[in-house]
């Protein structure tokens, strides 16, 4: 099987990439924005022609929250309009799309894990144009897989996990929100369940909305002493709320995910957060 992964030269592609070294069932094919401008149906409509593209996964996306509230229209292009085009050539090619989503989709006022079939509703430009994302390639009628992610770090690029550990170095103490309460994600777990759902797909056409996160769920703050701890940083975290805490862009209080879907329909364990915390800061530290 020949595999496109767009947006490469992220977190969850590098990680993609890593298993790819180790896979010999299929061919991977990795871009990034400097190699295929996913935007233009030209380009992506030739890639899939000339690489014969028989699965595409989209872990492309415009991940500045805040930003995104002053340019929607870039957000809308990268987030909305990429994967509509994808949708596309993927029915046009009987390909099978898996798109990359999150949590920003829910308005994050709920007090139960969110099913995979509840109610969208958006609180920001990010969800916004993520949830419209979905929305065109469920409309496209072409195969998809779209799994929703959330609190995504890993030992590459930008994260909360990264970000902690430089404060870690730098400050004495920080402030941390302890009333929004989520699941971290590790992207290598992340890539080794896209994996898994590969190979439980075979050849049939499918329709499907998948949660992934690692097992558990905790605040940003219980996060950030977590890293802390195991980081062997000194740092003080203090918890504050989010009103102490305003951003352009509003957060989700509430957006843990029911990962049952994914589990069974791919048979896979899921690792509990703080044991993937650990082997990514060993990773880093190494």
């Amino acid at each position: 099987m020949n595999i496109l992964v767009t947006g490469g030269y992220g977190q969850l592609g590098r990680e993609l990439e890593k298993l790819a070294v180790c896979s010999h069932e299929h061919q991977w094919f990795f871009t990034d924005v400097d190699t295929l401008d996913i935007t233009d149906p030209d380009a992506v409509e030739r890639c899939f022609s000339e690489h014969r593209i028989g699965v595409c996964i989209n872990c492309a996306a415009y991940t500045a929250v805040d930003k995104a509230e002053d340019e929607p229209e870039i957000a809308a292009r990268v987030n909305t309009l990429a994967p509509q085009i994808l949708a596309k050539t993927c029915l046009k090619h009987n390909a099978l799309l898996i798109q990359i989503s999150t949590d920003y989709v829910f308005d994050g006022n709920g007090t139960s894990p969110y099913q995979v079939d509840d109610p969208v509703n958006p609180q920001s430009v990010y969800g916004s144009t993520k949830a419209e994302g979905e929305r065109l390639i469920r409309e496209s009628d072409c195969k998809y897989m779209i799994v929703r992610t959330a609190w995504l770090y890993s030992t590459t690029g930008k994260n909360f996990v990264k970000t902690m550990l430089m404060l870690g170095d730098t400050k004495d103490e920080i402030n941390v929100v302890n009333d929004q309460r989520g699941c971290p994600t590790w992207a290598h777990d992340l890539a080794a369940a896209l994996v898994a759902l590969l190979n439980r797909n075979g050849e049939e056409p499918v329709h499907e909305t998948f949660h992934f996160t690692n097992e558990g769920n905790i605040t940003w703050y219980d996060f950030a002493c977590a890293i802390m701890e195991l980081g062997g940083k000194t740092c003080k975290v203090n918890p504050i709320t989010t009103d102490q805490y305003p951003t352009k862009a509003k957060r989700p209080a509430y957006s843990v995910l029911d990962l049952s879907k994914i589990k069974e329909y791919a048979d896979m364990k899921i690792p509990f957060w703080r044991e993937s915390l650990v082997k990514c800061i060993l990773e880093i530290n190494s």
